[in-house]
């Protein structure tokens, strides 16, 4: 007769029968299933372990058919919410099917049957047991890893089946070979492979030992060979004739003025290694350690160019704009001036790719007389490249913060943080909190980084970190951060920069003639338009250069060559993109909002429809969960003023709406689309359009309240750059419109709004 038990997974452990282990289960329907157990099927549960252990959720068809009884022992209720168990097996069973608990569909349960064992010969049944027990304890007394203790147990055994499961559960034994002896059920059969691994774990043993001796002769050999290698260095010293080789370290640690600690130990180590033989990998090591630790700049500082004039014509020379960070570096160098001590600013550039935060990084080095150095963190997942590896390690090394220093020669670089914000952060590791102690300027001046073990100052470094989206930054590091966001460029700005730096950079990198090209700012703003997509000037730079090699190619180098549309298109091929408003998507339920990524600011058209259907609203698009959650609001509050709004006669109840939101591969998150959304569907219910040069931003509240969102100065200047002609925004924004250039807001028309019913008469006006 079958009989029924809830199921345990245990994953990558095996519980044999008269076996006891103690496990902790975070898994509710495994804490779930030991409370079954006790109040049901008197504390018993069935244990399985699945064949394939790295599988998560493993499928029934996947399960052994043989499972272990098992007792649950003790039941404890950890402060951790975690429950830990005592589980002791019983008896192997064989598995008939499995089904889940009807009322708990979590739960799975097992039907299954005792094993009826055969008639074992009495005289072989027990000439097993003797020859079992005679290699155990062999074994045992040969193994140093196993207490002879568990020869008591082993010996007073006379069941077969116990004694093959007891010696089985600590030989070392793989996990398959285990969970084979799980579904073993003859006693004769898991004896005799039992046998068989133990005579491969003594013929083990054996080589062992004959590795041991003769390790421990050459071990001999190689201390005879020191005692008269430093006999004879004695005997050369005697005669003058010895030359020590750690001498050239020691002259240069006494060069060094090193804090009194720092010296001892080097010096330690200099000692460690005149001792060391020449075949020790000891050796090595340790002249690895003093090459790094005597070549580091302990003072050596370059000196700091301290004239505004100069710093800012330089800074100037090579960027165009950026003025937030340029009068940053010169406020900072007008203090040193005063206070020579100033520690200097731990800066972080926020913007879109392209927009010249690493190359203005590399020129304030350059305007400031530093060294410079730039560590790549973008996927970073391990602590050791910035913090280094143990010397215990062979092949270990500094991290890249001294790395850095070496290669700079000075101990006041200037030192770029690339990509901060795509640090990879896991369960394992997090190196942005390693980050917290470089850039701390309460901790930085004793730096320990973990192959040297020797505090370094690094409070005369100038750190730099760039990022594309501060919303990546953990918080703790954030605090730590002077943050300076850079902006995207404007169609207008990124035309002075390509006739101001790229271009004239591009001719001269090639030795061309700066009258190669001639080039209108109308066909500059056709260009950027029909050929770009960035918030930065990459991209541009990039196809001027194609526009310039296919110049060369063409063998037109000699004459001025004029920019047309028809000569863009015949370099570059048809146009990529399409930023001109175009009249075909000025329909009813379209509407455009204004949105913003770690590529700056953009537009994001939204679009909606209705049909038959109960009422549901469909949001397509890669939305975050914010985004729903404004959708609803929005949706909300026009049901809550059908008769302001004119639809007393529309049944939201019997109609379905999708809202989609454009640029389906892009995510998008946050609330600043909720007056956007309630545009949208205002402008589907009504069947009225909405000029599609019209553009939102502002989160919504449920009484139509228009909240401050963030961004935008991005957002604004993503719109002017794809020809939106005006712009509704939260009147709580007011004073962000002080920081938008003069010239985009002569070409915008802004609208500010309190709260929706402000702008309902004026956008769906009869």
């Amino acid at each position: 007769m079958d009989q029924i038990l809830p199921v345990i997974l245990l994953k990558g452990l095996i519980l044999l029968p008269n076996e006891e282990v103690k496990i902790e289960l975070n898994n509710k329907i495994s804490k779930d299933v030991t409370s079954l157990a006790t109040k049901h099927y008197n504390r018993e549960v069935l244990v399985i372990t699945p064949i394939n252990n790295l599988e998560e959720t493993p499928e029934v068809s996947d399960l052994p058919s043989y499972g272990v009884i098992a007792k649950i022992k003790s039941r404890i209720e950890l402060p951790s919410t975690n429950v830990r168990i005592t589980l002791k097996g019983l008896d192997r069973v064989k598995i008939l099917k499995f089904n889940n608990n009807k009322n708990h569909p979590d739960i799975l349960e097992a039907h299954f049957t005792k094993i009826e064992l055969p008639q074992l010969d009495e005289i072989e049944y027990i000439a097993i047991i003797q020859k079992l027990k005679d290699l155990t304890n062999e074994f045992v007394n040969k193994s140093p890893q196993i207490s002879n203790s568990i020869l008591n147990t082993i010996n007073t055994i006379d069941d077969l089946s116990t004694l093959t499961d007891t010696i089985c559960s600590f030989i070392p034994l793989s996990f398959q070979k285990k969970l084979s002896y799980v579904a073993e059920i003859n006693a004769i059969y898991r004896a005799k492979n039992l046998i068989k691994e133990l005579k491969i774990e003594l013929e083990i043993l054996k080589l062992d030992d004959k590795l041991e001796e003769e390790l421990t002769s050459s071990l001999e050999q190689n201390q005879k060979e020191f005692i008269l290698k430093e006999k004879i260095k004695a005997i050369e010293k005697e005669l003058g004739e010895y030359n020590e080789p750690t001498k050239d370290y020691l002259t240069k640690l006494d060069s060094l003025k090193l804090p009194k600690k720092t010296y001892q130990k080097i010096f330690n180590e200099i000692e460690k290694l005149a001792y060391t033989t020449d075949i020790s990998p000891e050796q090595a090591m340790i002249r690895n350690y003093l090459d790094w630790i005597l070549n580091l700049p302990w003072q050596k500082e370059t000196f700091e160019n301290n004239n505004l004039t100069d710093i800012k014509n330089k800074l100037d020379a090579t960027h165009f704009g950026l003025e937030e960070i340029k009068t940053r570096i010169l406020e900072y160098v007008a203090l040193k001036n005063n206070n020579p001590d100033l520690k200097s600013p731990i800066i972080c550039l926020v913007g879109p790719p392209g927009t010249g935060k690493t190359s203005i990084a590399k020129n304030i080095a350059q305007a400031l007389n530093r060294e410079f150095y730039k560590i790549s963190v973008g996927g970073l997942n391990d602590t050791s490249e910035l913090m280094g590896h143990k010397r215990t390690y062979m092949g270990s090394s500094p991290g890249k913060i001294i790395q850095g220093l070496r290669k700079c020669h000075s101990k006041n670089p200037l030192m770029l943080i690339d990509e901060v914000d795509k640090i990879t952060i896991n369960y394992q590791d997090d190196p942005s909190s390693c980050l917290l102690e470089i850039l701390d300027r309460e901790q930085n001046t004793e730096f320990m980084d973990n192959y040297l073990e020797e505090p370094f100052d690094l409070s005369k470094i100038f750190f730099i970190l760039t990022a594309n989206n501060l919303d990546n930054i953990p918080e703790a590091l954030q605090n730590r951060l002077e943050i300076i966001n850079v902006s995207s460029y404007t169609n207008y700005e990124k035309i002075a920069l390509a006739k101001k730096y790229l271009i004239p950079k591009i001719l001269e990198e090639n030795n061309i003639d700066n009258k190669i090209i001639s080039i209108s700012d109308e066909m500059f703003n056709y260009l950027i338009d029909a050929y770009t997509n960035e918030a930065g000037v990459r991209e541009l730079r990039l196809v001027l250069e194609k526009i310039i090699r296919k110049i060369v190619l063409l063998g037109l180098q000699n004459n001025r060559t004029k920019i047309s549309k028809i000569k863009l298109k015949e370099f570059l091929g048809i146009p990529k993109y399409e930023k001109i408003i175009n009249k075909k998507y000025d329909y009813a339920g379209r509407i455009n909002a204004l949105g913003i990524s770690g590529y700056g600011g953009l537009i994001i058209p939204v679009e909606a429809c209705i049909f038959e259907g109960k009422g549901q609203i469909i949001l397509t698009g890669m939305l975050g969960k914010v985004m729903e959650e404004s959708t609803k609001v929005a949706l909300d509050y026009i049901k809550s003023h059908q008769k302001e709004f004119h639809l007393l006669d529309f049944f939201f109840n019997l109609k379905d709406i999708h809202i989609h939101f454009l640029e389906g591969a892009t995510k998008k998150d946050g609330p600043s689309a909720g007056m956007a959304i309630t545009t949208c569907l205002l402008s589907l219910l009504l069947n009225k359009k909405i000029n599609n040069t019209y553009a939102f931003t502002g989160e919504i509240t449920l009484t139509g309240e228009i909240l401050k969102v963030g961004g935008l100065k991005a957002k604004i200047i993503g719109a002017y750059n794809n020809n939106i002609k005006r712009i509704y925004i939260p009147e709580a924004n007011r004073e962000d419109l002080d920081e938008i250039p003069d010239a985009i807001k002569e070409e915008l028309e802004i609208i500010l709004v309190k709260n929706y019913n402000e702008i309902f008469p004026e956008l769906f006006a009869n």
